[in-house]
């Protein structure tokens, strides 16, 4: 058993693409405030109601179509995640095309074309102009929705749900918008697997038809194009489209809490945390504060300024620090944010709190501010180069009602930005002492220290799913005397016994793997002594191989193999055991039996395993029947930290011998399904396999 689930962790570390970088380079020292002139738009408005926005730029023979489409949130309840799946569905085939049609018309003049929720876009050269029209008004216009295109949409969501379980920023993303504003709260909503599969073909269209109206649109038009020739193209392709009622929605603005309040989100393999310190606030876009509030954060968090230079430079605890404020038009938000180790989690803490009370205590000193609104001026001014952005600001003069010559001002409004402004602001958005600190790691360690920090000292507790529970006290103690081999060896028993196992030489296990909606077939071998092979397989066509013979192992994939070495080879040999757990002492893994937990509500008794490389795997076993039914993992591989956790179910008996058949391995972001179809003991293997 543990063979095939190391297998399938090496397989995915080798198959994903996802790499972190971490910017830690120093900016240049900024210069004095740049002296901006911003280039006009031009704008006309259809009968219909689609506002539309033309900023020229004649460098290159190119046009690019951006709609916009302007409605409130939408509370989705039991359904959330249909509007982000609406979304994705909106081009996917048209009343006169196919997927498939749609690509290669697209394709076949280089350009690009894209839609969503909120959201559509086009561009190409200028002399497809018309095509590109033509297929974006399709797509807009015509759009319709076929079930197996939301069946696989719904797929990859859920695969990306489970992946995102085992991924503590995602985890904090995700917690930290039900936090902030609540389940009743359009931003507060969480997708869940439940809410995912109840979304209906019927819902998606609905939301089509009720929020893509022109009469909510805006349009920004950038390239090498005039007003005078875009218009009669606009009125040509958008001209029929219907404007409608679209529905409106109230929702009340969220308020801060009065009060410091700690919530965890309890992981008890985790060596770090993800620590938010976050509230509501009420900022609106365009607003008099709104230059002031931007100036005071970046100077608290916007960079490597207060909190990076604090957490990062002076103490060492974390890659990066930093804080954001957001305007919104329903409610904004604050938010300080970092990563650190368990040991240091409430330091970090103190510290960002007590940056945050400096602001309201301090002036900023004048160098000091001075330099950060040079940076935001020299940002601003390298943001003009895009014309994109005046367009931009185009169509946040419009949406947002705001003055003709807000942007034309900002650099004027931005030095005129003082001390006094910045402590006026800091007693107004910065609240130490009326937060919520969320924090996503392992509350046995961490969480009688932050407990302090609670104004109540009490932490407050939430689940995946978004709800608030009390941490139920496992009262089952260890049975006197048990051991970790006791509890290993009774796995052995229930999955066949050791001499049973002792007796098979070979195994040839075939399975499917599921990754986002997409089927690999894997076939794996095994011979004693010291023999493995493992083929990917699409469709025929193998596209990755793993071969283990004796003290020699590679791993090839696209024409490229690749030698193993060192711990990589060491892990890929522990795989050529038919049953490692009944190999763990004579191959020097280190066993402890460490506390009973629960798993998908079953008593099941925890073991730490340590194998030779070092790397520790949390393995639970079932006290009942003595089946493994989950493993937990970190180790490092190529430099990397590699999370895995992977469930384990459904054993059926094979000739004796029982095997889980169903396994859902979530590594790092990545989630995927095994299904294991079938297993063949003791079976000639050619040699050649292993080659």
């Amino acid at each position: 058993m543990k063979n095939i689930i190391l297998s399938i962790t090496l397989i995915l570390f080798y198959l994903s693409n996802v790499f972190s970088q971490i910017d830690r380079t120093e900016p240049p020292a900024p210069g004095p405030a740049p002296d901006i002139q911003i280039s006009d738009f031009e704008s006309f408005e259809l009968k219909n109601g689609l506002k539309v926005f033309v900023v020229e730029n004649h460098k290159i023979p190119r046009v690019a179509y951006s709609l916009i489409f302007e409605y409130d949130p939408i509370l989705e309840k039991e359904n959330a995640g249909m509007v982000s799946i609406a979304g994705d569905l909106i081009g996917t085939t048209t009343t006169s095309r196919t997927k498939e049609q749609l690509d290669e018309e697209i394709d076949f003049i280089g350009a690009s074309l894209s839609a969503g929720s909120s959201s559509a876009y086009a561009a190409g050269l200028k002399k497809h102009n018309k095509k590109i029209l033509e297929l974006m008004s399709d797509v807009v216009l015509n759009s319709t929705f076929k079930q197996e295109e939301l069946d696989k949409i719904k797929t990859q969501t859920i695969s990306g749900l489970k992946a995102a379980k085992n991924d503590p920023n995602s985890m904090s993303d995700a917690l930290s918008s039900v936090i902030l504003y609540g389940k009743d709260h359009p931003y507060g909503e969480l997708e869940t697997e439940e809410s995912v599969n109840s979304i209906t073909l019927d819902m998606c269209e609905k939301f089509y038809k009720s929020y893509y109206k022109p009469n909510i649109a805006y349009l920004a038009i950038v390239g090498d194009i005039t007003k005078k020739e875009a218009e009669p193209l606009i009125k040509q392709y958008f001209g029929e489209w219907e404007k409608g009622e679209v529905p409106e929605k109230i929702y009340q603005p969220k308020k801060i809490p009065s009060e410091n309040k700690v919530v965890m989100f309890d992981r008890p393999n985790a060596v770090q945390s993800v620590i938010k310190v976050e509230y509501p606030v009420e900022l609106k876009v365009g607003s008099e504060d709104y230059i002031k509030a931007s100036v005071m954060n970046t100077i608290l968090g916007g960079g490597t300024y207060r909190l990076f230079q604090n957490l990062r430079e002076t103490h060492g605890w974390t890659y990066g620090a930093y804080s954001r404020i957001s305007s919104d038009k329903l409610t904004g938000s604050f938010m300080a944010f970092t990563s650190t180790r368990n040991e240091v989690t409430d330091s970090a803490v103190y510290e960002i709190l007590a940056e945050i009370k400096k602001l309201r205590t301090d002036k900023v000193p004048e160098d000091e501010l001075q330099r950060v609104k040079n940076y935001l001026s020299g940002n601003f001014a390298l943001s003009l180069e895009r014309p994109e952005t005046v367009a931009r600001f185009a169509l946040n003069i419009e949406r947002y009602n705001l003055p003709a010559d807000y942007y034309k001002n900002y650099l004027k409004n931005l030095n005129a930005v003082s001390a006094d402004d910045i402590f006026e602001m800091a007693q107004k958005y910065m609240k130490p002492e009326d937060a919520y600190i969320f924090v996503v790691g392992k509350a046995e360690e961490i969480g009688n220290n932050l407990s302090k920090i609670d104004t109540d000292g009490k932490i407050e507790y939430i689940d995946e799913n978004g709800n608030y529970y009390e941490p139920k006290i496992i009262t089952a103690e260890l049975p006197e005397n048990l051991t970790a081999q006791d509890v290993i060896n009774k796995y052995i028993e229930a999955i066949g016994g050791k001499e049973k196992l002792d007796q098979i030489k070979s195994i040839h296990a075939t399975m499917i793997m599921t990754i986002q909606g997409m089927n690999l077939n894997v076939d794996q071998y095994v011979q004693e002594p010291g023999k493995m092979a493992m083929l990917v397989k699409m469709g025929e066509n193998i596209i990755q191989k793993q071969v283990v013979n004796g003290d020699k192992g590679s791993m090839s994939a696209m024409g490229q193999t690749q030698e193993l070495t060192g711990n990589d080879l060491e892990r890929y040999k522990l795989q050529t055991y038919i049953s490692l757990e009944s190999k763990y002492e004579e191959l020097g893994f280190k066993t402890e039996l460490k506390t009973i937990s629960k798993v998908d509500g079953e008593d099941a008794y925890v073991v730490d395993v340590t194998m030779p490389q070092g790397d520790l795997i949390k393995e639970y076993y079932s006290i009942e029947s003595g089946l493994k039914l989950k493993t937990e993992a970190e180790v490092e591989m190529q430099g990397m930290q590699i999370q895995q956790v992977t469930t384990i179910s459904e054993y059926k008996d094979f000739d004796g011998v029982k095997f889980a058949t169903k396994m859902t391995q979530s590594l790092n972001q990545q989630s995927t399904d095994i299904a294991i179809e079938n297993i063949e003991l003791n079976t000639e293997i050619d040699e050649n396999i292993f080659e």
